[in-house]
Order: C-alpha cells, then sequence, then structure tokens
C-alpha cells in the first residue's frame, strides 16, 4: 500500500485543468481522510437557497433576518439531500466529527435549532452533500495535478465570500491560479 499524507484539515483547491462540473473551480475542506478515502464539503459552490429555507422545512423557528439569509452550499455530489454544518467551535451537538481542535462537521438538527435560537456556533457553513473519493481515487487524481492542497484557515471557511475562495486559497501557496496553464505536466 502506498503511503500518503494525511488531507485532513486541508482545502484541495481544483486545478483549472479539472473539467468535472462537479469541481471546476472547487475548494473542497476535507473532514476525513483514511485508508477507506476521502471525505469533503466543497466550500465555494452556494445554492440559490438560503438557510431560512432549510429551517422552515424542518420546522425550526428563526427570526433573525441575517441568519435566515445565509447562503446554503452545495457540499458536493453526493447524498444531496443531507445537511452538514462545518462549524468552530465545537460544542455539544449530538452528531459531530472533530475534524480539529477548533473546526467540527455536524449532521444533527440540534445544531440548526441552536443556530435559530441564538446559541450556535460563532462561525458557520452549511451544506447540502459531500464529497468524496475512494483512497485509490484520491491518490491518483493527486498524481495527475488535478488538486493543489494547502492547510484550512478558519479566514477561508468562515469569512472569506465564496466568489473569492478558489483564488484566496490558492494564494495561500503563493500561487495565482489564474495564471496557471490549464495542461497538467510532471517535471
Amino acid at each position: 500500500m502506498q503511503e500518503h499524507s494525511s488531507l485532513t484539515n486541508q482545502l484541495l483547491i481544483a486545478m483549472p485543468n479539472l473539467e468535472d462540473p462537479n469541481f471546476s473551480r472547487s475548494v473542497t475542506y476535507v473532514c476525513e481522510d483514511n485508508d477507506e478515502g476521502v471525505m469533503g464539503i466543497t466550500i465555494n459552490r452556494p445554492l440559490e437557497l438560503d438557510l431560512g429555507e432549510i429551517l422552515d422545512h424542518m420546522q425550526i423557528t428563526c427570526t433573525d433576518p441575517e441568519l435566515r439569509r445565509r447562503p446554503v452550499y452545495m457540499g458536493g455530489p453526493i447524498d444531496l439531500e443531507r445537511g452538514f454544518v462545518l462549524h468552530a467551535p465545537h460544542g455539544g451537538w449530538d452528531s459531530t466529527l472533530e475534524v480539529t481542535d477548533r473546526i467540527g462537521l455536524t449532521t444533527s438538527k440540534d445544531i440548526l435549532q441552536a443556530l435559530a435560537d441564538g446559541a450556535g456556533p460563532a462561525n458557520v457553513l452549511v451544506a447540502l452533500g459531500y464529497s468524496g473519493w475512494s483512497r485509490d481515487q484520491m491518490d491518483r487524481e493527486m498524481a495527475e495535478n488535478s488538486w493543489l492542497n494547502v492547510e484550512a484557515t478558519e479566514e477561508i471557511l468562515f469569512r472569506q465570500p465564496a466568489e473569492q475562495r478558489w483564488t484566496t486559497a490558492a494564494e495561500e501557496l503563493g500561487i495565482d491560479i489564474n495564471l496557471l496553464s490549464g495542461e497538467a505536466g510532471h517535471a
């Protein structure tokens, strides 16, 4: 088995040559990387849906107009009916994957209720669906130069405007991704 560095808590930045419509110009936060594969949430694909619509659908009352207007993201092409809340800091939610000592991914309804009640985490990104790769698929895509990766920051995850996350994440590596060729090569 080939050794690989863990991509957990990394941002996967799609290279310009990645033409898959699910991932073209995408930034995906890796929540879990193990021998089975890689799971993440794409953080720069807002849907034409806001959090208020999700809360209404789940019969959660929320009167905070700013919270209701928050965008909901397409977290990836898998399990599109399932909701995911990426957040910092941690809390006592029913179903949370602790990605780092500060960042968690929660799938239980209680975090949405806490947000609506004004008691949720300070930083949140709500998504429908997730992105996933088998171990072999991710290793192959990395070898084919389909992705750049860089350690995630809360600034990019939660505060950077969605339309700037692709270029800003690459800038963390000192790269102007708009100047990169769409042709991949190996030195």
